[in-house]
This record gives structure tokens, C-alpha cells and sequence, in this order.
């Protein structure tokens, strides 16, 4: 394809060089530059790749895409933009021929809820009979095939290359998590969203986006680029992403009147059971997901599908059948007391896991969580005094320290958990955490291993160790079976 037809739908500064070149590749990382790509230079967090344009040119390229003036050799073509971000995903969305455009895209936005939202929604299109793709925090998925990944949402080059084999793979439709950072960073950009869903807002990411109100003009994004939106109405800030949205919207709720709803829900151990109205059906689901907050996944999987022309009938038995990694999961221990592990790493889903199994555990609720090191530290004391409040007993442990003293992190959570006069104990190691957890457990206790969820690792300083709460607890119960 032409450089010309490539950057065809971008507003141009200027150009050095000649436009007629043949481009067969694009690459925002200098490492995987060659004959005859592009090469996008992206002001990044950690690295300028201004700075890398010397490696792209030795490697072969010979057009660069730059938001700032640079020097570069003779015979090289020179194409300036405002934000290379988003021409990034502009140039990848036409290289790659469109490929949003030729399915069914959903994008679910939101603090907590995402996930589990998406695997409801593909469960129920699979159910249906849709080969379905998923783009999210756990992996990503072409029908059952499995495919890595290591964010939320891909770089918008990856991205529409992922759509691109989506499309080759024959694909319905695709469901995907769209975080925060995916629409402030244009990730997205380009991308045609057949339906938005926003779950709710609470404190996170604030790292990033400074302030809660960016965080929120973030989230709104997607509801500039969707075609239909789906909000939750019963979020405190439901009302103005309604509001600012700008295209068609339903809301959906449990508290507050909305196009969608849940009425005389049913809340079991393992379950959820309620009705629900809509313009198009009413009907009983069942949700094999405890909690309140699986109510408002739910809703938003069945507006979704509705919106898609999916019958009840499919959505009915796509809820009742799904599952989700590290999602309230319940770890098989053969003991008499339960361990759930759940991704919950911010209050409010801290809050939500633990109110859900303190509304039916029979004895104590003992939970066991750390907070992320290089990340939002506000949040810390405010899950620590979560915790002291709806837990029995607490063990304060690490997660993902990364390059901060994972005591002075624990010692940030100890602020708030104090406020509440709860017992609680802090191990550091989170193995010996889990295990201490374990070996204080009564019968019909309910442990709650909070904040790993879905993921086998945890990052501390420049390592990536293994660590996957499942084997874990398995190992545990072999130690303490071999020493009872």
C-alpha cells in the first residue's frame, strides 16, 4: 500500500520526501522495523521513539511518522502529524482494510465489571452459535482458540492487526474490555463500536489520569464513538455519561428506573437468580455468579445481546453456563472451610467481594490481600479500612510490589484498616500469607484471597516470578496434610 493512501485520513503539518512509497509494515517499536515499513515514532512513558528513529532507518525503513520535527538522512520520508497516538491507530485501521467494520464490536468500559461482563456476553453469542473474539484483561480468544496478552487493551496497531485475523478467522462478532487508558491513549481510535457499555466508576488509575473527573472524560469517550450505548444507570456517575454521550442509549439498573431491569432478586451461595424487564422481553435468569454485583454484569450482557437481536432464549442459558477466571472462583481444598479467589484490587471490588460472601458465609470471612506498588496510593488505607470493616480478620500481604518496599506499602494499607479496630495480621510473603490463612481456618470459614484473580504471577522489582494462588494452595494443603 502507498504511504499516500496509508495516512490519507490524517490532518497533516507537513511532509518531507515522497509519498509514493510502498509500504508493506508498520512498527511503533525500532526492534521491529524492516525494508519497507513504516515506523510510527510514539512519545511513550519510559521512551521517546523519536529518539529510536536512527535503529528504524538501519533496519530499512524508509518513511517515518513523527509528531515533532526531526533530523533525518536523505531519502528518507518525513510525515509530521499533531499526535502520532493517534495516527498510529488511523494508519493501522486502514493498512489492516477496515476490519471493525465487518463484524458485530462491543466494547465494555468501566472500573470493575469488564471482565466478567465480556465472558458473559460471548458466552451467551457462543451459545447462540456465533464464532465469537474476546480482547481482554485475562486473554484474548478467537472462538476457543487462546491467545496471550499482557494489557487490558492492545496498542491500537496490535489491535487492528488482532481484528485483522479475527476477520481472516471468520468471526460474528467481538466482545472486548476497553480500559480507561485504551481511550486516553487512542488505542481505540478508528475502531467502530457497534455498542458501548459502561458498568460504573470508582477510584483507580488516578496514577495516570491525575483526576477523577479525566478518569470519568475518559470512560465517556466510548460513548462518542459507539453507535449504541448501554449505561448503568444506578453508577453515581451513570447520569452524566448519559448526558455527554452521543449516540443512541439505553440504561440499564437494579435501584433506578432504566430500559433494563432486575426485580426480586435472588441471592444465593453460589448463584444469583432475578427477573428481568426489557423493551424487547421479560424473563427469570439465572446466573451461576453470587453477588449483587453479577446482577449488573448480567444486565449489561442482556441488554448487549438484545441490541444484537439475540432471543432470551440464548441469553437465558449463556448466564447459567458461564465462568470466569479468578472471578469469585472457588478453589477446590477438600477441608472444611472454603477459599475463593477474586481479581477484586480496588475498593469498591473489595468491597463487593466481600459484603457478597459476608451476606452468606456461615462462620468467619478472613481476607487476604495486598496493594500494587507504582500505582495509585490513595487507594490503599481506603481498602484497608474496607477490609476491617467487612472481614472477620484480615491478612494484609503483597501483590504486585514492582519497585516500591512492599512493607511501605503494607504499612500505607495498615492506615486505614487501624480506623476500624479489626483484627488483622501483616506477612509480608504472600505465600506464607495464604498459608497462615489457611492454618487458622475454622469449619465453614470462608477465606477470600483478593487481588490476583485470574493472574500466575508478581512482579517485584525487575522479575516477573511465578505465582498461581491455585498451585499454591494446593501445595499448602499437601505440606499441612504431610505434617498433620
Amino acid at each position: 500500500m502507498k504511504l499516500k493512501d496509508l495516512i490519507k485520513n490524517l490532518e497533516i503539518l507537513d511532509v518531507t520526501g515522497d509519498l509514493d512509497l510502498e509500504i508493506d509494515g508498520i512498527a511503533y517499536d525500532s526492534r521491529k522495523t524492516k525494508n519497507g515499513s513504516l515506523f510510527v515514532c510514539i512519545e511513550g512513558f519510559k521512551a521517546d521513539g523519536h529518539k529510536f528513529i536512527p535503529q528504524a532507518v538501519e533496519n530499512g525503513t524508509k518513511a517515518l511518522l513523527v509528531q515533532r520535527e526531526v533530523e533525518a538522512p536523505e531519502g528518507i520520508t518525513v510525515v509530521r502529524v499533531k499526535d502520532t497516538r493517534y495516527a498510529l491507530a488511523s494508519v493501522a485501521d486502514v493498512f489492516y482494510n477496515h476490519p471493525s467494520s465487518k463484524f458485530k464490536l462491543v466494547g465494555v468500559t468501566g472500573t470493575k465489571g469488564k471482565t466478567t461482563t465480556t465472558y458473559m456476553i460471548k458466552s451467551i453469542l457462543d451459545v447462540y452459535g456465533h464464532k465469537t473474539g474476546l480482547i481482554g484483561t485475562i486473554c484474548n480468544k478467537i472462538g476457543d482458540e487462546v491467545l496471550p496478552t499482557d494489557r487490558t487493551t492492545p496498542e491500537s496497531l496490535d489491535l487492528q492487526e488482532l481484528f485483522g485475523e479475527m476477520v481472516e478467522k471468520k468471526v460474528d462478532g467481538v466482545v472486548m474490555e476497553v480500559s480507561s487508558h485504551a481511550l486516553e491513549l487512542h488505542r481505540v481510535s478508528c475502531s467502530e463500536f457497534d455498542i458501548g457499555v459502561f458498568t460504573n466508576l470508582s477510584r483507580d488509575h488516578l496514577d495516570f489520569h491525575k483526576t477523577f473527573e479525566n478518569y470519568l472524560a475518559a470512560k465517556i469517550k466510548l460513548f462518542k464513538m459507539c453507535k449504541k450505548g448501554l449505561v448503568n444507570i444506578d453508577s453515581e456517575y451513570g447520569r452524566q455519561v448519559v448526558e455527554n454521550a452521543e449516540c443512541e442509549v439505553y440504561t440499564f439498573g437494579i435501584d433506578n428506573d432504566a430500559d433494563i431491569k432486575a426485580t426480586d432478586i435472588v441471592k444465593k451461595q453460589d448463584s444469583v437468580e432475578f427477573k428481568v424487564h426489557t423493551p424487547w422481553f421479560n424473563g427469570e435468569i439465572h446466573v451461576n455468579i453470587p453477588g449483587k454485583f453479577s446482577v449488573y454484569n448480567a444486565l449489561a450482557a442482556i441488554g448487549s445481546c438484545a441490541l444484537m437481536g439475540i432471543p432470551l432464549e440464548y441469553i437465558k442459558e449463556g448466564l447459567k453456563n458461564v465462568t470466569v477466571p479468578g472471578r469469585a472462583e472457588v478453589v477446590p481444598t477438600g477441608t472444611d472451610y472454603t477459599i475463593i479467589i477474586d481479581y477484586a484490587h480496588s475498593p469498591d471490588s473489595l468491597e463487593n467481594i466481600l459484603t457478597t460472601v459476608k451476606g452468606y458465609a456461615p462462620a468467619r470471612v478472613i481476607s487476604v490481600f495486598g496493594c500494587g506498588g507504582d500505582r495509585d496510593k490513595t487507594k490503599r488505607p481506603i481498602m484497608g479500612e474496607i477490609s476491617g470493616k467487612y472481614a472477620d480478620f484480615t491478612v494484609i500481604t503483597s501483590d504486585n510490589p514492582r519497585t516500591e518496599d512492599p512493607s511501605a506499602i503494607i504499612r500505607d494499607i495498615e492506615e486505614g484498616i487501624k480506623k476500624t479496630n479489626a483484627a488483622y495480621i501483616t506477612i509480608v510473603d504472600r505465600r506464607e500469607a495464604i498459608k497462615y490463612a489457611m492454618q487458622i481456618a475454622k469449619p465453614k470459614d470462608i477465606i477470600v484471597l483478593a487481588g490476583k484473580g485470574h493472574e500466575t504471577y508478581i512482579m517485584l522489582n525487575d522479575k516477573t516470578i511465578h505465582f498461581d494462588e491455585r498451585e499454591v494452595v494446593r501445595e499448602i494443603l499437601a505440606e499441612m496434610n504431610l505434617n498433620a
